[in-house]
């Protein structure tokens, strides 16, 4: 019997009616607000361009051991080698381990941005100015988070961001070019509008379910069926935003017209605050269960998720589903290309992080729900690894 959960969560924020409806222009901020900025279906269609933009297809690029695989996908597409340096239990760059790697073939080095934390972006600038290199930015999980008094996305030399991971748009990529002459881009055509009907059409029902009762959850699965078979029906087509994979027959896709839209209506000062908040609620409710990854939230960090630590991030993920929280067991697997035996710290956070949702669409209401049902799982995880060991013990008691 399939479980029937009393509460939808999204992993992302979604697109209410009202959006669609009314809006004014607000603010602009980094990299909305950049000169140099392009736009793209997916950022990892942005890592593509990256490599053909800066002349580096056949060179060799510094990438560190805990990425998600696409952006792997995506540079080893485009034409360059893929090397990878060690990022330790904290997410922290191995700097030794770095330098040492950066040999006659490398042509960039790659920082990733995790979760909305800012690595250390300066000192990679520095290091890649000492061998006369290009940096590149990944801030696809980091989108409006500050380094300090620095936005993310202005000190390396190319910066990628991912729209829709963070605010309510159907799709979306950016690029920007922090260096002169780089940034010669054609304006690429916008997806179907197939694709962008699905998107949004999505996006509104898991609105209707978080938001909804359970006559919205009701209504959302009620629909996802008939959907589903008017499109098998139909033989329509549409690019997914949820595939994990790198398509080259995508990779010259624009932003649709509504995510341009959109994207500049976002009161990006309150989706900051309510981040802020939700985060730091279950920084408050949860630590006592699962040692934080991150101690604190320093200012200017705008998380994307609560990154939870847990001994089996499988097993927890299917316990928060079956009681409708979208929690995602954060990058499990790594490019085939990288050794996982030369970097166990990543292997052991690809085996522990759960993705636990905080997003601007969720109240504290909703985060003391998912904080009770993350206690709960958890909970429930002892009791089963515990009973496990009770028995392992037993039976090596009967043997002995």
């Amino acid at each position: 019997m399939k479980p029937n959960p009393n509460m939808f969560v999204p992993a992302f924020p979604t697109i209410g009616p009202e959006a669609l409806l009314y809006g004014r222009q607000s603010p602009s901020h980094h990299p909305l607000s950049a000169a140099n900025t392009h736009y793209f279906f997916f950022a990892r269609n942005a890592i593509w361009h990256t490599v053909k933009m800066l002349g580096i297809e056949r060179g060799e690029i510094l990438v560190p051991s805990y990425h998600h695989g696409v952006e792997v996908e995506a540079l080893i597409d485009a034409g360059a080698d893929v090397k990878f340096y060690r990022i330790g239990a904290k997410l922290e760059v191995d700097f030794h381990d770095l330098e040492r790697k950066i040999g006659p073939k490398t042509k960039a080095l790659y920082l990733i941005h995790y979760a909305g934390f800012p690595g250390p972006v300066r000192e990679m600038k520095k290091l890649a100015e000492v061998y006369g290199l290009p940096l590149i930015e990944d801030c696809a999980l980091s989108l409006f988070s500050m380094d300090g008094d620095r936005p993310l996305g202005v000190t390396g030399d190319v910066a990628i961001f991912c729209l829709y991971k963070l605010l309510p748009v159907p799709n979306g990529g950016a690029l920007v070019c922090n260096g002169p002459d780089r940034c010669n881009m054609a304006e690429l055509p916008p997806p179907s509008a197939s694709t962008t009907f699905s998107l949004v059409s999505s996006s509104l029902l898991r609105n209707m379910a978080l938001r909804g009762g359970s006559l919205g959850r009701t209504f959302r699965q009620l629909a996802l069926g008939m959907g589903k078979g008017t499109m098998r029906a139909s033989n329509i087509t549409h690019v997914s935003t949820d595939s994990q994979h790198f398509n080259l027959n995508d990779v010259n896709l624009g932003i649709s017209w509504i995510t341009k839209r959109l994207m500049f209506r976002q009161d990006v000062a309150d989706i900051a605050r309510k981040r802020r908040r939700n985060y730091v609620f279950l920084l408050d409710h949860l630590r006592d269960v699962s040692t934080p990854l991150f101690d604190s939230l320093p200012a200017g960090n705008v998380p994307l998720f609560y990154p939870l630590l847990v001994d089996d991030n499988r097993s927890v993920v299917e316990r928060l589903l079956s009681r409708g929280i979208e929690a995602v067991n954060f990058w499990r697997d790594s490019h085939p290309t990288c050794n996982d035996r030369e970097f166990p710290e990543t292997t052991k956070l690809r085996r522990s992080v759960v993705e636990i949702p905080c997003h601007q669409d969720l109240s504290l209401k909703t985060m003391e729900r998912i904080a009770n049902a993350v206690r709960d799982v958890l909970a429930v995880e002892h009791a089963v690894a515990l009973g496990s060991f009770q028995s392992t013990s037993k039976a090596t008691s009967r043997a002995i």
